[in-house]
C-alpha cells in the first residue's frame, strides 16, 4: 500500500542530494548514477524545495558506527508535515555507494539488472515512502562477487581493446545493486585497460585469476628467452610478483597466492622435472610463502587468498601443500555446479571440493554459474542445473565453513542474470529461496507474459541432456559443439575403427563408430522436447516489450540449445549414412545439419539489436560459426570423395529426368550446383528421417 503524502518522504524531480565534504570516488559514481536515476524516473528536475537526501559519516550511537561496508538509512521526524530529510550514514565509502543505490532500487525501482534485460524504471511523477529508518543487514559473506571469465562478448561489443569503461560501468554497477563488493576484471586483458581502476575506483575489491597470482604478467611474455621455472629462476618470477605489487598501490586487494603454469594449466605439463606429488607440493608452497612475503613487506594488513581448484585439491588433500595462517582457501564446484574436483579432459576423480571438519578456516568458495571446458559446458546459455540444485551447494558450502568469499563466474552477464541473482540472494543471505528467485525473474522482466514465462523456464531445466550418471552430468549448449567438431575432425582423418580421445570423457573408451552412436542415442531423445520447449517460447515472443526482451535472453537460449541438438543428430545421420556407402544421403543430412547451426547463428544476430549491436561477434568459445565451418568442410570431403573429380554425377543420377540421364553431351553435364543447391535438390530422393524432430 502506498503511504499517504502527508506521512511520506517525497522524491521527485526537486529531489536534492547532499555528499559530505571529502567525499571519495565511489561515492562520486554512486552519486552519478542516482542522479541518472531520478532523471529517469521522474523527468526534467525542478528547482523547487523537496526532499533532501544528506550523506553523514557515522559517529557514535549511529547503528552502523564501527561497521565495515554498511549504511543506514535515518529520516527526519517533524511534528506536523511529511518528512522532507533523508540521511545516509556509514563509515566509509562502500557503505554510502551501498545506501545510494539501495535508494535507487528500492525507492525508484532501478533493478539491478535494468540495463542487462534492457528493463527501464516506470516514469513517475512521485514517489511516496514511509519514513522508516533502515539498517543495512550484515551480509552472510564477507567478500562475494564476480569473476568476469570468459568474456568474449565484451570484448568484441566494440572496436575498442581492451573493452573501453562503457563497457565495464554497468558490470561494476549491477554487481554493487547486488551488495556485490568484489571482482576480477576479465581474463588476461592488457595492463593498460581501465577495468581494474574503474573497479578500484566504484568501491571494489580486486582480486586475481588462479592463473595469475598477486596479478602478476605471464612469466613468458616478461621474459619471452627464459626457462619459466621458478626452481631454476626464482629472481625472475619475483621480480614480476613485486611489480604486481606496486602496481596494484592503493587499491582494496585480496592477493590470490598460488603457482600453476603459463596460462590455465599445470606447470608440470611442461616441465617433467616435478613428476611427483611431493615436488609438485613443495615447488607450490615455496612459491605461495615467497609471494606471501613480498606483499606483506609492502601492504598494511594484506588479505590473502588461495585456490584449492582442479589438481590442486588432490595435493592440498593429500598434504602436499601448505598455505600462511590467515590465508582464505578457495574451494570450487566443477564448472556444473556440483562441489567436486573438475573434470581435466578425461579424467573425472570428482574428489568432493569441501573443507573437511578438522581444517581451520578461512575458507571461501569459487562458483559457477558459467563456464567453458571444450566439453559439455555452459557459456551462451543459462546452467542446465536448475536453481534448487545450485542453492543446494552454495548452502553446503557455507555450512562446510566456506563462507568467507564467494567469488562467482559471470561470464558477460547477460545470459546468467536469473543464476547471478540466485547467487547475490545468497552471499546476502543464506535464507533465499530458488523458487522465488525464478518467479521474481519472470515477475520483474516479463511481467505482462510471468505466468507462462515461469513454465517456460522449468521446462528448460527439465529438457536438458543428461549425458552421465551423476546429477549435474548436464549438458549445456557448448556439448552440441564441441563434440560435433571432435567428431568432423576424427571422422575427415579416417580412423573410423580407432578410439577418438577427444571423445572418452563422454563416450568412453570404445571405437569412433560407437562414440558417434553413442552421441545420437544421447541427443536425439531430447530433440522433441526442445522442439516443443521453442514453439512455446516462439508463442511468447510477441512484438511487445515483453515479447522481445524474451525473445532475447530466454527464448534465444532455448533455440540455440535446439539447434544445436537438431544439428548434431543430423550429424551422426550423416555418418551412419556415409558408413552405409550412402554418399549422397550422409551429404544431405550433412547440409541439413548446417541448416540447425546457420539458424542458431540467425538467432544471435537477431538478438544482438540496439544496445547489444555485435554482441556475439566474438563468440569464439561455444564458437557456434566454428562449428558451421567444420559442418561446411564435412559437406565438401562427402561431396568431392562421391561426386568427384567432375562434380555434376549426382545432379545426373538423382536431379535430371531418366530420359535426359544417357544424354552425354558437353552442353547436358557441364552446370556445377552449389553445395546448397544440390543438397535441396536431393532431399526429395532422400528425405529426412521422421524422427519427431520437425
Amino acid at each position: 500500500m502506498q503511504p499517504s503524502e502527508s506521512s511520506s518522504f517525497i522524491l521527485d524531480g526537486s529531489l536534492r542530494i547532499s555528499p559530505f565534504p571529502g567525499a571519495g570516488r565511489p561515492v562520486e559514481y554512486a552519486l552519478r548514477i542516482l542522479e541518472r536515476d531520478v532523471a529517469k524516473v521522474f523527468g526534467a528536475r525542478s528547482s523547487a524545495s523537496g526532499g533532501e537526501i544528506l550523506l553523514r559519516p557515522a559517529a557514535p550511537g549511529d547503528p552502523v558506527y564501527g561497521k565495515e561496508e554498511r549504511f543506514c538509512l535515518a529520516f527526519d521526524r517533524p511534528e506536523r508535515g511529511p518528512s522532507k530529510r533523508l540521511e545516509i550514514v556509514a563509515n566509509d565509502d562502500l557503505g554510502f555507494v551501498y545506501g545510494l543505490l539501495h535508494v535507487s532500487g528500492a525507492f525508484l525501482g532501478v533493478d539491478p539488472f535494468w540495463f542487462w534485460m534492457d528493463r527501464e524504471p516506470e516514469r513517475r511523477s512521485s514517489v511516496g515512502v514511509s519514513p522508516a529508518d533502515y539498517l543495512m543487514p550484515e551480509p552472510r559473506v564477507r567478500y562475494r562477487g564476480w569473476f568476469v571469465n570468459d568474456e568474449d562478448a565484451l570484448i568484441g561489443w566494440t572496436d575498442v581493446y581492451p573493452p573501453p569503461e562503457e563497457v565495464w560501468f554497468p558490470v561494476f554497477e549491477s554487481l554493487l545493486r547486488l551488495g556485490g563488493n568484489m571482482v576480477i576484471a576479465g581474463t588476461d586483458l592488457p595492463r593498460d585497460g581501465p577495468h581494474n581502476r574503474l573497479a578500484s575506483e566504484m568501491g571494489l575489491w580486486i582480486t586475481q585469476h588462479h592463473a595469475e597470482p598477486l596479478g602478476a604478467e605471464m612469466f613468458r611474455r616478461a621474459y619471452p628467452d627464459a626457462v619459466a621455472d621458478y626452481g631454476k629462476s626464482p629472481e625472475l618470477f619475483e621480480r614480476l610478483w613485486g611489480e604486481a605489487v606496486e602496481s596494484a598501490h592503493g587499491r582494496k586487494t585480496v592477493w590470490a597466492l598460488g603457482f600453476r603454469g603459463q596460462g590455465d594449466c599445470p606447470f608440470w605439463e611442461t616441465n617433467p622435472d616435478y613428476d611427483t606429488p611431493a615436488r609438485r607440493g613443495a615447488l607450490i608452497s615455496k612459491a605461495i610463502r615467497r609471494q606471501f612475503e613480498i606483499v606483506s613487506e609492502r601492504v598494511e594488513k594484506p588479505v590473502f587468498c588461495a585456490y584449492i581448484y582442479g589438481e590442486l585439491t588432490e595435493l592440498y588433500l593429500g598434504g602436499w601443500i601448505t598455505f600462511p595462517e590467515g590465508t582464505i582457501k578457495i574451494w570450487a564446484d566443477n564448472g556444473y555446479g556440483a562441489l567436486v574436483t573438475r573434470r581435466q579432459w578425461n579424467a573425472n576423480p570428482r574428489h568432493p571440493a569441501l573443507p573437511p571438519a578438522d581444517d581451520p578456516g578461512p575458507h571461501g568458495l569459487y562458483y559457477h554459474v558459467a563456464f567453458h571446458d571444450l566439453q559439455a559446458s555452459n557459456h551462451l546459455t543459462m546452467l542446465q542445473s536448475p536453481p534448487a540444485f545450485v542453492r543446494g551447494e552454495l548452502r553446503r558450502a557455507f555450512d562446510a565453513g566456506a563462507d568467507t568469499y564467494l567469488l562467482v563466474n559471470s561470464s558477460y552477464i547477460r545470459p546468467h542474470v536469473l543464476f547471478l541473482d540466485l547467487a547475490a540472494r545468497l552471499w546476502l543471505s543464506s535464507d533465499a529461496d530458488a523458487d522465488s528467485t525464478v518467479d521474481g525473474f519472470c515477475d520483474r522482466f516479463f511481467p505482462s507474459i510471468a505466468a507462462d514465462v515461469r513454465a517456460v523456464c522449468r521446462a528448460y531445466w527439465k529438457a536438458a541432456i543428461r549425458y552421465g550418471p551423476n546429477p549435474d552430468d548436464m549438458a549445456g549448449e557448448e556439448f552440441y559443439h564441441h563434440v560435433p567438431r571432435s567428431i568432423v575432425t576424427w571422422w575427415l582423418k579416417g580412423s573410423l575403427d580407432e578410439t577418438d580421445a577427444d571423445l572418452i570423457w563422454a563416450a568412453g573408451s570404445i571405437g569412433f563408430r560407437d562414440q558417434v552412436r553413442w552421441f545420437l542415442g544421447t541427443v536425439r531423445p531430447a530433440l522433441a522436447s526442445w522442439r516443443t520447449l521453442k514453439a512455446q517460447g516462439e508463442a511468447l515472443a510477441a512484438d511487445t516489450p515483453d515479447g522481445l526482451r524474451f525473445r532475447d535472453t530466454v527464448l534465444l537460449q532455448i533455440r540455440l540449445h535446439y539447434t544445436g541438438c537438431l544439428g548434431s543428430v543430423r550429424l551422426c545421420e550423416s555418418f551412419l549414412a556415409f558408413e552405409s556407402g550412402s554418399l549422397p544421403e550422409a551429404f544431405t543430412l550433412a547440409a541439413r545439419s548446417l541448416d540447425a547451426y546457420r539458424e542458431g547463428l540467425g538467432a544471435m544476430e537477431e538478438a544482438a539489436v540496439g544496445r547489444w549491436k555485435n554482441f556475439f561477434r566474438d563468440d569464439l568459445l561455444t564458437n557456434v560459426r566454428a562449428t558451421a565451418y567444420c559442418i561446411e568442410t564435412l559437406m565438401g570431403y562427402l561431396r568431392v570423395r562421391g561426386d568427384g573429380p567432375n562434380l555434376f554425377g549426382w545432379s545426373r543420377s538423382y536431379l535430371v529426368p531418366e530420359t535426359e540421364r544417357g544424354v552425354l553431351l558437353e552442353n547436358t553435364t557441364r552446370r556445377v550446383l552449389s553445395d546448397a543447391d544440390l543438397a535441396r535438390g536431393l532431399e526429395r530422393v532422400f528425405p529426412v528421417p521422421d524422427d519427431g524432430a520437425e
